[in-house]
């Protein structure tokens, strides 16, 4: 985790502290449980409460103990004894390390999912607000980057919106498959623990029981998780890219907000550069590498090894960490997003009407021209006005072969611009349900 890059919320969930305090709630769940069965005293899992509930633990003494013992575990339950006191020694009964390991990393990754679930909405909120806002602000849509046809940038932001509606909804997805709490001891049998204890400590840490764990739980559910941060982190880099485009001096139809005092450059200070959204796209890189461990981690040794554990500590708070980051980023940039309607509509024209070429295709072949011959006579005057011979409306207009087809009042219906426009608020119906 680099500091540059992590917001508080999501940082303190991956602190020292959090984590025994996670595994403190699981062990004194689970002894509440047992001293319902009748396995340790009541009184012995009263004082657990009563003694660990507002401890805080000591970060460095239980790393000096881990050095000695060299297992976390044991570190953090030596440690607990000394504020517990002889009590303790009704901790842990008939559970394994992974029970605690485990289970918190399930309770850290909800609770993460929980944080992005909302960076989204935030996200999502922006793009829809400034989708309305340009509704009708005319642009020309690009395909290979070269102009195509006329768009909205209002309809170009709700194609955004809509793919953020589909991050949120794998987010949730991901939530509900890592969310699962395993109690199980050894290798998954329930030998020394009874799965009542299992069902207490996932009902009181918000987690659903896992279906059958070995001594860990399945790393498939990991794998999904991981992989959907990184289909959102795609998601981030297709609107940072977007945003880079359209920054470029030759296109200059949107700008990242450059704030008073803001430089660009050491050497050139006229520069104002896309660097968000380029930082976006970095980040992007980082959370999508971080799915590729995590599917390497499904396949452990018969009932476990530890070969996904140093794996897990590094992606469990990179990743999340990095994307709340990228999020709140994101959702800066667009509400900040500075645009220009005045030079898109003069991009719009600087091709000279090239951009209704499909219109006029069309039109010729409702009018009785044979397809192959309406695209070869569109086509070549296509290329003339591409050379700069002329705009295509005037080419048109002055060939023979199209006007015995189609007059030029009727030539210029084909370069109105509204015509494009006609459907965007069946497309927003579709896009916001309004």
């Amino acid at each position: 985790m680099i500091p540059r890059y992590a917001r508080p919320e999501m940082t303190e969930l991956w602190s020292q502290q959090t984590k025994y305090r996670i595994w403190f709630e699981i062990e004194a769940h689970a002894a509440d449980a047992m001293a319902e069965l009748g396995i340790i005293p009541k009184d012995a899992a009263k004082t657990i409460w009563e003694k660990g509930r507002n401890a805080t633990f000591d970060v460095e003494h239980i790393d000096a103990i881990e050095r000695e013992v060299k297992h976390d575990v044991i570190a953090f339950l030596t440690h607990l004894a000394e504020i517990v006191g002889p009590e303790a020694r009704f901790v842990h009964q008939g559970m394994t390390s992974s029970d605690v390991l485990d289970t918190t990393l399930a309770v850290q990754l909800s609770r993460a999912a929980d944080i992005l679930i909302a960076d989204v909405d935030a996200l999502m909120a922006a793009l829809k607000r400034r989708a309305f806002e340009h509704k009708l602000t005319a642009t020309i849509g690009r395909s290979h980057g070269i102009h195509a046809e006329p768009t909205t940038f209002g309809v170009k932001l709700a194609g955004f919106y809509a793919e953020f509606a589909r991050a949120r909804a794998r987010l949730v997805t991901a939530r509900s498959e890592i969310a699962t709490c395993a109690i199980s001891g050894a290798v998954g049998t329930f030998a020394n623990v009874n799965p009542v204890v299992e069902e207490h400590v996932a009902k009181q840490m918000g987690l659903a029981v896992e279906t059958i764990s070995t001594q860990v739980i399945p790393r498939d559910r990991h794998a999904a998780f991981f992989a959907a941060l990184g289909v959102v982190a795609s998601s981030l880099e297709r609107l940072a890219t977007e945003v880079r485009h359209l920054q470029r001096s030759e296109v200059g139809e949107v700008e990242e907000y450059f704030s008073a005092g803001q430089k660009g450059s050491s050497a050139m200070p006229h520069k104002r550069n896309p660097v968000l959204s380029e930082n976006l796209t970095g980040l992007a890189r980082m959370v999508r590498s971080y799915a590729a461990p995590a599917l390497e981690n499904v396949a452990l040794w018969h009932e476990r090894d530890i070969s996904h554990s140093s794996v897990e500590r590094y992606i469990g708070p990179d990743a999340t960490i990095t994307l709340d980051f990228a999020l709140a980023r994101a959702t800066g940039l667009i509400e900040r997003l500075v645009i220009y309607p005045e030079r898109m509509a003069a991009n719009l024209e600087r091709t000279g009407g090239l951009v209704h070429s499909g219109r006029v295709l069309l039109a010729l072949t409702q009018k009785g021209m044979a397809r192959e011959d309406a695209y070869r006579l569109v086509q070549e005057n296509a290329m003339r006005c591409w050379r700069g011979e002329g705009r295509l409306l005037d080419l048109l207009s002055a060939n023979p072969e199209v006007t015995r087809f189609l007059s030029r009042p009727e030539l210029e219906e084909q370069f109105d611009l509204s015509y494009h426009y006609k459907e965007v608020d069946r497309i927003f119906a579709r896009v916001f349900g309004e």
